[in-house]
């Protein structure tokens, strides 16, 4: 018992030291730091030589080995599920292969049912009478961040090969549109790719920040038609340089009104997707530089941040400040 106690004191001590060295924002070179769950909203700890399972990585590459959860107006709730290669799972469903259609993918340690799914389903589907489809990848979303973010690449590959099998259907690149949350930013901008840029538009959501900033697979403005990105806290998780068309940095970007902690400005990337869907109420002013984004100096031209338009064109910087 005595050394039960002595290994757990030292375990202890040593992930106390651990923690202490550790940082929220990540800094090339670091070994450790903090980052937010999509599932449970807490700050988890991220050793960056954490073994990485390749084994997961390479069968959630295939379209078959993830969730895809379809929620209409007739079932807003209720998801039927929606298998791939199995056109009678189509048939059977409520999809529409003339209406839009909207994929949601959330972040690491998320899956098909948290909030971020939860209100933007609610949001497209009170705006609009579209195909809403969830993209659950839990099972690997569920593993260390370090195999979840080497995991990307193959994870927006397989929702790229089924959104194209989708289209051979009679579905429409044209009528397409890619939402993605931090990690899921990124798993967007590969999907949109594997269907050679075709997809109507992407938009991301505060993409996360730490060990992407020279991965040639992160979101891209050529991953889309039109790629679109709401930066709500560049100061600790998410990307802070421009990766979209058009991409936009409300109250600057890094810390969000009504928020004390940086989890907080995170997820306020979907909450306000959701309010802009809903209202269309998020105008911002074109800047000419992150500098003036920053000092809140951007008096260009208005255009809305974010809503359902597929339609969008313009690029730029912008900044909308929120109440």
């Amino acid at each position: 018992m005595k050394q039960l106690a002595l290994l757990a004191s030292i375990i202890s001590v040593c992930f106390a030291n651990i923690l202490k060295d550790s940082k929220e924002r990540y800094q090339e070179g670091d070994r450790y730091f903090l980052f937010p769950g999509d599932g449970d909203g807490q700050l988890h700890l991220v050793d960056i030589k954490a073994p990485i399972d390749n084994r997961i990585i390479k069968s959630s590459r295939h379209p078959s080995n993830n969730n895809y959860w379809l929620f209409t107006r007739s079932h807003p709730t209720v998801a039927e599920i929606l298998v791939y290669d199995d056109v009678n799972s189509i048939k059977s469903s409520d999809f529409n292969m003339e209406k839009t259609t909207v994929f949601l993918v959330h972040g690491w340690l998320g899956n098909g049912n948290n909030e971020m799914n939860k209100i933007l389903t609610k949001a497209f589907l009170e705006n609009d009478d579209v195909n809403v489809i969830v993209f659950d990848w839990s099972e690997l979303a569920g593993h260390n961040y370090i195999t979840a973010k080497n995991g990307v690449a193959a994870l927006g590959e397989g929702l790229g090969t089924f959104i194209n099998w989708l289209v051979s259907l009679g579905a429409s690149y044209d009528r397409m549109h890619l939402v993605g949350f931090s990690l899921g930013a990124h798993i967007v901008g590969n999907a949109g790719r594997s269907t050679h840029s075709q997809v109507k538009r992407i938009t991301a959501l505060d993409p996360a920040g730490p060990l992407w900033k020279k991965d040639a697979n992160r979101l891209k403005n050529t991953n889309a038609r039109y790629v679109e990105v709401i930066h709500t806290n560049t100061f600790m998780f998410g990307y802070m340089d421009p990766l979209g068309d058009a991409d936009f940095y409300p109250n600057g970007g890094s810390s969000m009104p009504g928020c004390l902690i940086n989890v907080c400005s995170h997820s306020k990337g979907y909450e306000y997707m959701a309010d802009s869907v809903k209202y269309n109420n998020l105008n911002a002013n074109e800047c000419n530089n992150l500098n003036d984004v920053k000092r809140n100096r951007c008096n260009g031209d208005l255009y809305p941040m974010g809503n359902s338009d597929l339609n969008k064109s313009r690029s730029g910087i912008f900044r909308v400040n929120t109440k």
